[in-house]
């Protein structure tokens, strides 16, 4: 059973761009900050794409909604997320979108997408309308997802992160996109969320930016006393347990994040081979980012292969070992598939 975590899905009505070409999208500043690519409207090559990589079932996200204060268009979104999985049966798990910091139109939108559409987890970026995630009023959206059984999938933010120094090299992309996460990652952890929300499950995407590599740093850094921070407000926060044991414990983390498309197999199993080093094999699952890291069957199949043959770990990983943490009824769902 393989399950993607990470697959991008974007009505067709809500595509920019030329609709029969791939280009990226730039902002106000003229930083690229997202592709924009056909690929992301055709569910049948979605379809086709994991007929012949292996992949069972894709788990949909839709990047116009990781961020979006509008209801209107969440509810859009969610209705044809749960459309897509009606008409595909067995073969796509929709996610929800909402506007997460209106804290009254997002518990009514979550319990929607629960209870009449099925939804099992909900995205939002690694910043929420350029506030941190542990912002004051994300409070009762993070509450509504654990009283509701909602995993919560932590995409990073659909624009380039607002640091003078992306403003070239496609930088913004390239280490500001996982930069965010990993920021996401700490605050949450400092903020004290995970304590008081003890069933709260979170999925940060890309390893979460690659966050292990930094062990020596965070933990360095959380020793208030020796680096002067132990009474400065802000930078004295503490959790009630070190920071690796939330890392390894309560947070959940895809194997995406590598950038592709050439040479596929070789750089994604690469990502996930330091990966699975510096995680915990245990709250990892497996994702592929398409049709935005990588586009073609040829190359998904490429990276499935890669990946399964590194290790037992590994293998595991692609062949949904802890899929069920997330998604505990995942087996039920695969079994819709028509043969």
């Amino acid at each position: 059973m393989i399950i993607d975590f990470q697959q991008h899905y974007t009505p067709a009505e809500m595509l920019k761009g030329d609709p029969k070409s791939l280009t990226a999208q730039v902002d106000e500043r003229g930083n690229p900050n997202y592709l924009l690519n056909p690929q992301l409207g055709d569910l049948n090559n979605h379809i086709r794409m994991m007929d012949y990589a292996g992949i069972d079932m894709g788990v949909l996200s839709c990047g116009v909604g990781f961020d979006q204060p509008d209801l209107k268009i969440c509810r859009a979104i969610n209705d044809r997320m749960a459309q897509a999985e009606k008409d595909h049966p067995g073969r796509f798990i929709g996610l929800a979108h909402v506007p997460a910091m209106k804290p009254d139109e997002a518990k009514a939108e979550l319990k929607r997408c629960a209870v009449d559409l099925g939804l099992p987890g909900v995205v939002i970026a690694s910043e929420m309308q350029d506030q941190a995630l542990d912002h004051e009023s994300l409070k009762p959206f993070f509450k509504a997802c654990s009283d509701l059984g909602l995993y919560v999938f932590i995409h990073p933010l659909a624009k380039v992160i607002n640091w003078n120094r992306m403003d070239a090299d496609d930088l913004g992309r390239m280490f500001g996109w996982e930069f965010s996460l990993m920021i996401a990652t700490i605050r949450v952890i400092n903020s004290g969320l995970l304590d008081e929300l003890p069933d709260l499950k979170i999925h940060f995407s890309h390893f979460s930016g690659g966050i292990g590599r930094y062990r020596g740093r965070y933990n360095g850094f959380q020793q208030r006393t020796k680096w002067g921070t132990s009474q400065i407000k802000g930078h004295n926060r503490q959790p009630k347990l070190a920071v690796d044991h939330y890392l390894n414990n309560r947070l959940f983390y895809d194997c995406a994040g590598w950038a592709g498309p050439d040479p596929c197999g070789p750089l994604g199993a690469d990502w996930v081979k330091f990966g699975l080093q510096e995680l915990a094999l245990s709250q990892c699952v497996f994702a592929t980012d398409y049709p935005q890291a990588i586009r073609d069957p040829g190359e998904v199949k490429d990276y499935v292969e890669a990946v399964e043959v590194l290790d037992p770990n590994a293998n595991a990983l692609v062949h949904g070992l802890n899929a069920e943490k997330l998604i505990p009824d995942i087996k039920e769902r695969v079994a819709k598939r028509k043969k």
